[in-house]
Formats: structure tokens, sequence, C-alpha cells
């Protein structure tokens, strides 16, 4: 199933130049996701001066639990760059689905 993951940095000193010490080790495991298949598409969100400061991804994973297994262990979780991590089940529009050619055939509901 897809999900969004939208992450954000933390606040306090020094959070920056932390994310940009550990980026190294979370784009590597973004590079093992990707190919596992469990990492689609995603991106640093930016601040008002362009900073980054949290991000969004499309992950496929079969359940929560998995995601959060994933969380666990992810470098920016880790190593306390991302403060707050919100969840949601993702659904690719029929115009998108070229994408993916993995999800041409999701069942679209609601």
């Amino acid at each position: 199933m897809l999900y969004a993951v939208i992450a954000y940095d933390g606040t306090e000193p020094g959070t920056f130049e932390r994310r940009m010490s550990v980026r190294p080790a979370h784009m590597a495991n973004g590079d093992k996701m990707m190919a596992d298949g469990s990492f689609l598409f995603g991106g640093g969100m930016l601040d008002g001066s362009g900073k980054m400061c949290g991000g969004v991804l499309i992950v496929d994973f079969e359940s929560r639990d998995e995601i959060d297994a994933w969380l666990k262990n992810e470098p920016y979780i880790v190593n306390k760059v991302w403060d707050r991590v919100e969840v949601h089940p993702f659904l690719v529009p029929p115009q998108f689905l070229g994408l993916f050619p993995k999800f041409q055939e999701q069942p679209v509901s609601g």
C-alpha cells in the first residue's frame, strides 16, 4: 500500500547542521529503499529562506508496522533531525499511474 510520509525537522538550534551531517546516511538508506521498491519518490520541504526543513516521501509498504520499523531506523529519526512525522495512506490518481507502472492496476475506492 502506498503512503505519504510528511516529516518535519525540529526547530532547536543545530538541527539544520545535524541534518546536513546525517544526510549521506539518509540518502544511502533511500537508495536501498528505491532498489527494493519501497521508496517511490520524495524530496525536501523548504522554509521561507529556501533551507530544507523536512521532507515528503511516497513509500510502498504492506502495513503500518513495516513503516514504523523503517522509521525506527531512519537516520533522520535516529539522529533527531525529524521531530514530527505524519503517515497517510496515499492514492495515485489515474493520470499519474504511468509514473509508477506497478500501480497501474491500483483499485480506486471512495
